[in-house]
């Protein structure tokens, strides 16, 4: 009984020590081939950017007047947007590219320790106009002087022009070649400073166009598009994985 207990703890042991020694040896290879795939490519993010003029304006604006019955506040509404579509005819902008939108109404009520009282105070009408003009200067000379006009008493809301570039699709790809070769040159710089030589094109990435007022660091992982600003910086970044090699 004490040589049969002998042999069934050394076959314990023994079989522990085969086990211990093929786990060593297999998270070697793992480790090893972690380090062989890691180290025969390198991955570095290339930029490009460059200057663009907007050269397309959306301007939003809307009449908002109040009267004591809804066609009495309809009727101020229609004048306000007149004297808005005369500015801007005479200020030079086509009849073609103003639009207006329909009039809403709504009746502003009276509330007691906010609960309703049934009865209205008031009536406001609203109205939209939409210019859409490729002269981008003249729409933002006649968006900084509407002060003329409200001073004439009419209530008029300036949301201000949204400006766009209507060639970022052809800048686009111009912009990509450069970032890929912005990447080439990084990834040259680090594995020649550590006796390397950069290969072949792995895999390549990349990221949304970011559309920025000049001198801006904004950035959004989905990409940014700055309506404000005529002058625009437009950027775009790759990530490349090269292969790598002695």
């Amino acid at each position: 009984m004490k040589t049969n207990g002998r042999l069934r703890a050394i076959a314990f042991v023994t079989a522990a020590l085969l086990i211990a020694a093929g786990l060593t040896w297999g998270g070697s290879l793992i480790g090893s081939g972690f380090a062989a795939r890691s180290g025969n490519a390198i991955t570095v993010t290339g930029s490009a950017k460059t200057s663009a003029t907007a050269d397309n304006t959306v301007w939003t604006l809307n009449a908002n007047e109040n009267g004591s019955n809804a066609a009495n506040s309809v009727r101020k509404a229609e004048k306000s947007v007149a004297a808005l579509q005369d500015y801007l005819t005479k200020g030079g902008v086509p009849a073609s590219a103003i639009e207006t939108g329909a009039i809403s109404t709504y009746a502003n009520n009276e509330y007691s320790n906010g609960n309703l009282t049934g009865r209205v105070l008031s009536y406001t009408a609203n109205q939209t106009v939409t210019v859409r003009s490729t002269n981008v200067q003249l729409i933002k000379r006649l968006s900084n002087g509407i002060g003329t006009l409200l001073q004439t008493g009419v209530n008029i809301n300036n949301y201000g022009p949204a400006y766009y570039v209507s060639t970022l699709s052809s800048l686009r790809p111009q912009l990509l070649s450069e970032a890929m070769k912005d990447a080439k040159v990084r990834a040259e710089a680090i594995t020649t400073a550590v006796g390397g030589k950069v290969g072949a094109v792995l895999s390549v990435s990349s990221g949304p166009v970011q559309v920025t007022a000049p001198d801006s660091v904004d950035t959004s992982s989905g990409g940014m598009y700055d309506t404000s600003s005529i002058e625009k910086t437009v950027t775009v970044t790759v990530s490349v994985a090269f292969k790598t090699s002695k």
